[in-house]
């Protein structure tokens, strides 16, 4: 009888002290509808005394909001122990986080920095600065994380990417990007502004804390070592972690626990 006791009382516990999560609808003036987005606060938001730092999580070409939460549950325990808010905005199925010059109800830039970003620090207890803020994201989303934070250096302070899309241009038929942008042949600037690793040109060197994940059997691995090595060319300082690995949940399940840490030691520094 004792030891039931005792069970029921560390199940309720264990209940009782999880974080909690809330599905949010924001209204798109950039795109005239409501879009759905996870917020997910610590355990200690119920108390109402501390503001967060925030890390806005992005997902993957065809998912959607919801992805990350359901994929990889242990992320709900990660804003606990780390005590920070997470939030996983809509990107569309195939949006890579562009305002789309050619699609006027995909305008996922504006809607990801600007709209997700306001709604949050309105409704929610946060730490409302770029020095209490990173980016991150898996795959479209690890190219959406850098290219909304390299477009709004006043927004985020801190950049990850996990199996990132960093350089679309050596995919010009993938995953509906040319719906987007138009096609690579007769388009080619816009390939080129949008990718990543040419957008390093113009970053400051010290502007950003960037931690880069990809494993060596991901088929975006050469982009992103590309990159690394375009970073240490020019000087910017960055962790960037190569291992065994795939374009997989498995992968990014575990590599997304190394990135919010990076994002907690960074927020610690401010």
């Amino acid at each position: 009888m004792k030891s039931s006791f005792t069970l029921l009382f560390l199940l309720f516990f264990i209940v009782a002290s999880a974080s909690s999560v809330d599905t949010v609808s924001i209204y798109s003036n950039a795109m005239h509808r409501n879009i759905k987005c996870v917020v997910i606060k610590p355990d200690s938001y119920k108390a109402k005394k501390n503001h967060y730092p925030v890390v806005y999580l992005l997902h993957g070409h065809s998912d959607y909001y919801w992805g990350w939460v359901t994929k990889v549950p242990d992320i709900k325990k990660y804003a606990d122990q780390l005590q920070i808010i997470i939030v996983n905005p809509d990107g569309g199925w195939n949006s890579w986080y562009f305002d789309s010059p050619l699609d006027s109800n995909s305008q996922y830039e504006t809607h990801v920095s600007k709209e997700v970003v306001s709604y949050v620090d309105k409704h929610y207890h946060t730490i409302a600065n770029r020095k209490h803020r990173a980016i991150t994201g898996l795959s479209m989303g690890g190219h959406g994380a850098f290219y909304l934070a390299l477009r709004h250096p006043d927004i985020f302070g801190a950049i990850g990417s996990m199996s990132g899309g960093v350089d679309i241009r050596p995919f010009p038929d993938n995953w509906q990007i040319k719906e987007k942008i138009g096609d690579i042949k007769t388009h080619k600037d816009e390939w080129s502004n949008r990718s990543i690793i040419n957008m390093l040109d113009a970053c400051p060197k010290d502007s950003f804390s960037i931690i880069i994940d990809c494993g060596i059997k991901d088929f975006f691995f050469p982009v992103n070592q590309q990159l690394h090595e375009k970073m240490l060319q020019l000087k910017i300082d960055h962790d960037f972690i190569q291992r065994p690995g795939e374009h997989n949940w498995d992968y990014w399940a575990n590599a997304i626990q190394y990135q919010l840490i990076f994002f907690r030691k960074y927020f610690n520094k401010q």
